[in-house]
């Protein structure tokens, strides 16, 4: 690698952030992380700060999971790719979607589809649906619905059905037939209900009515994050992820679980639809099946689905999709180390035990600091709403988002700005230690507020 001074000097120069301007880039360049240890990483200038972050959302296992580092190391010696096309298959691959299909199993999860990441996991799963629909000879059902503030990556399909302004208007038009009801977001809603309980049931029953509207015979599926994520860690009832099973099976549509932030432990389950007690059709899962260490993603598919495609006998049931590195080896051998690491040392266990302690940590500082309008949880995803008014709940603007940031990263813990909202998702393997550190770094940054 060049020296430090080559990299300070090129920092944003040659290269376009995900998620971000690139003139503000240029004019404001980013940090550059150059090592991570245990919890930490480390910045070009030496400074060491707690990542409650988690990489982004994925680091589960923090980055001195030795594991998986020699899983890689090993199978990059032995294989270092091979594709997954048609006619050839791989060790890891098949061994992995087999341990997959048996940590899944509560779910109902029997075949798994390799991808890249989470964008392709869900991109995936929608023309799977649609897929379905057309060997079922159901071939009006091209529709799908979703979640307004719910956040499915960054493909067409993904951007589609996401429910965020943000990622949609550049890219506009997306594609036809994704609509949207409202999400079940006590803070924010346009029934004015607070009841958590009670919102569940007015969202339920705007789908209801959605689904009237477009008539069910021409909807594929319904996806949802169980605990929406980027929208700002929204947290529906318990009741709401089950009535909307319930709808969904009248009609006969797909429920696909967007599990790419949910998945292996974060919010104190081993998935988000174990959580509120559901079973989907398919779940899309990436970020921590590698904790971050390799690109990995699937798009995991229940018995009922498999049994549609695997009894079919028509060109319909061919599936003409997939990528360069469905199955990679490597990503493979990681995911497998991943995972055996994951269930080790009981993740999800710890995400729930530190979760709550940040619950507690997080009601602190709204009691605290006014400018912290609402704080939502669920094991190890957390966000801090901030408001420059609780009256009005008008949002806090750019610049002071960013004063607070730079003010908890002086303080020793990095956090995530998206909106007006403070993300928090931490490594699964955080001490109660960590959990008193990232507060006192969120109380040095409200306080730049």
């Amino acid at each position: 690698m060049r020296d430090m001074n080559f990299l300070t000097e090129n920092n944003a120069r040659s290269i376009w952030h995900p998620m971000a301007h690139p003139a503000e880039m240029q004019a404001n360049p980013p940090r550059v992380i150059m090592k991570g240890e245990g919890v930490t990483v480390t910045d070009i200038d030496g400074r060491s700060v707690l990542d409650a972050v988690g990489g982004l959302w994925n680091v589960n296992l923090g980055y001195s999971s030795d594991p998986v580092k020699e899983a890689i190391a090993r199978q990059l010696a032995e294989l270092p790719y091979y594709s997954g096309f048609r006619g050839t298959s791989t060790g890891p691959s098949i061994e992995l979607a087999y341990e997959l299909a048996e940590f899944f199993a509560p779910e109902g999860m029997v075949r798994s589809f390799f991808t890249s990441g989470g964008s392709d996991s869900v991109e995936s799963a929608l023309r799977l649906a649609r897929q379905y629909w057309k060997i079922k000879g159901e071939a009006d059902r091209t529709k799908f619905l979703a979640l307004k503030k719910g956040y499915h990556g960054t493909h067409f399909g993904g951007a589609s059905v996401n429910g965020n302004a943000n990622f949609r208007r550049n890219y506009e038009p997306l594609l036809p037939g994704c609509f949207h009801i409202p999400a079940p977001w006590t803070y924010r809603n346009p029934f004015d209900e607070t009841d958590p309980a009670k919102l569940a049931k007015l969202c339920i029953r705007a789908l209801e009515d959605e689904i009237a509207f477009q008539g069910g015979d021409t909807i594929a599926a319904f996806i949802m994050e169980p605990v929406l994520g980027a929208g700002g860690v929204i947290v529906p009832h318990e009741t709401f992820m089950p009535m909307l099973r319930e709808v969904l099976d009248r009609h006969g549509i797909l429920l696909i679980a967007d599990e790419v932030v949910t998945g292996f432990g974060r919010t104190g389950a081993w998935s988000g639809s174990r959580l509120w007690g559901v079973k989907p059709d398919m779940m899309t899962i990436a970020k921590a099946i590698t904790s971050g260490y390799f690109p990995l993603g699937a798009t995991l598919i229940s018995q009922k689905v498999a049994d549609v495609f695997e009894a079919d006998r028509t060109s319909f049931g061919a599936i003409g999709h997939g990528y360069t590195y469905s199955g990679h080896p490597v990503g493979c051998a990681a995911g497998l180390a991943a995972l055996a690491e994951t269930k080790r040392l009981n993740l999800a266990g710890n995400a729930a035990a530190r979760g709550e302690e940040l619950a507690a940590v997080l009601a602190d500082l709204k009691a605290r600091f006014d400018v912290v309008g609402d704080v939502r949880s669920k094991g190890l995803m957390a966000a801090l709403e901030l408001v420059s008014d609780r009256a009005s709940k008008k949002p806090l603007d750019k610049k002071v988002m960013a004063a607070v940031a730079d003010g908890a990263y002086e303080a020793g813990i990095m956090i995530r700005v998206s909106g007006n909202n403070i993300i928090l998702s931490p490594p699964l393997v955080i001490t109660s230690a960590d959990v008193a550190t990232i507060a006192d770094g969120l109380a040095a940054g409200l306080s730049k507020a």
